[in-house]
């Protein structure tokens, strides 16, 4: 099963060209703040040509769409000035 980005809002980061470019993003952060790890604050934006990102792994074990450290959600939603992952419902 691919999650695919729903939509991201954080408007500093590189793969961010109108939704997510990155071919896979990785979903971790500390404690209670479920983030995208490959989030990147560049002046430059990269990716793919088109905004089809999909999430490839997630290291939130507590949360309730990981299974085998990977999302199980349809899709999720990447927000915030942190890249926050808005789909994160901890067990």
């Amino acid at each position: 099963m691919e999650t695919a980005i729903k939509s991201c809002s954080t408007s500093a980061c590189a793969f961010n060209h109108n939704g997510c470019t990155a071919f896979a993003v990785t979903i971790g952060g500390s404690d209670a703040k479920p983030t995208c790890r490959t989030f990147i604050e560049l002046d430059a934006r990269g990716g793919l040509s088109s905004a089809n990102g999909k999430v490839g792994a997630c290291q939130r074990l507590e949360c309730t769409h990981n299974k085998d450290l990977m999302c199980t959600a349809s899709s999720i939603e990447v927000g915030g000035s942190q890249a926050d992952c808005l789909a994160y419902q901890a067990k």
